[in-house]
């Protein structure tokens, strides 16, 4: 839960033995976004939201590993996108999949992927809905998705903990907002873009 993240942020930065942070998600995903039962009622807005979880986790004095397996989709990707750093096991499928509810991502997942895997690489996957295997990201020259890819799913616990160890030390801890997002012909692109989205969506409000 939300909660329990931040629960478990404060205790892990309150804690002088510990020196970094890996969350992952138990059982058959790291997290597949935000329950669709709580949109439109008042638990969607309810503290800790995913904006302030993300916040949080930006704000830890200690370096904070997202190990990702299975489904990273809407919430759950933006939430590892807040994370200093992230590891993927092979198969994981990465999605801001809202659109295909007709809603757009709500926690800076249209502003921080461009940033990590490219402009048009990040608005094919948000106008899209479409998940993309972590391992066919992971494979593109330059991407800042991923710091590590594990060798499987079963090693991907005790890899992100060597990799979180390795990082310990690690400052000024990275912040994925931060990170340069250009484009060299911007404007004109994303003319492209409104041009193409819109004649393929015809009447639809979305995407």
């Amino acid at each position: 839960t939300r909660q329990g993240i931040v629960d478990g942020l404060g205790r892990a930065n309150a804690d002088a033995a510990v020196t970094s942070i890996v969350i992952t998600g138990a059982g058959g995903a790291f997290s597949g976004g935000a329950d669709i039962k709580e949109f439109g009622t008042d638990k969607s807005l309810q503290e800790p939201n995913l904006l302030s979880v993300i916040a949080a986790i930006e704000n830890s004095a200690k370096p904070v590993v997202a190990a990702m397996h299975s489904v990273a989709m809407g919430g759950g990707l933006e939430l590892a996108l807040g994370c200093h750093y992230r590891i993927a096991a092979p198969g994981c499928s990465i999605a801001l999949s809202e659109v295909k509810l007709g809603l757009i991502p709500g926690a800076g997942g249209t502003q921080r992927l461009p940033r990590v895997i490219g402009v048009e690489a990040a608005l094919n996957l948000i106008v899209s809905g479409e998940p993309v295997k972590s391992e066919m990201i992971g494979a593109v020259p330059g991407q800042k998705l991923f710091d590590k890819m594990a060798a499987s799913a079963e090693s991907l616990a005790a890899e992100a903990l060597a990799f979180a160890q390795s990082v310990a030390d690690a400052r000024p801890l990275p912040l994925v907002r931060n990170f340069p997002c250009k484009h060299p012909e911007g404007d004109a692109y994303f003319q492209f873009a409104r041009n193409m989205v819109k004649g393929m969506a015809k009447n639809f409000p979305a995407p």
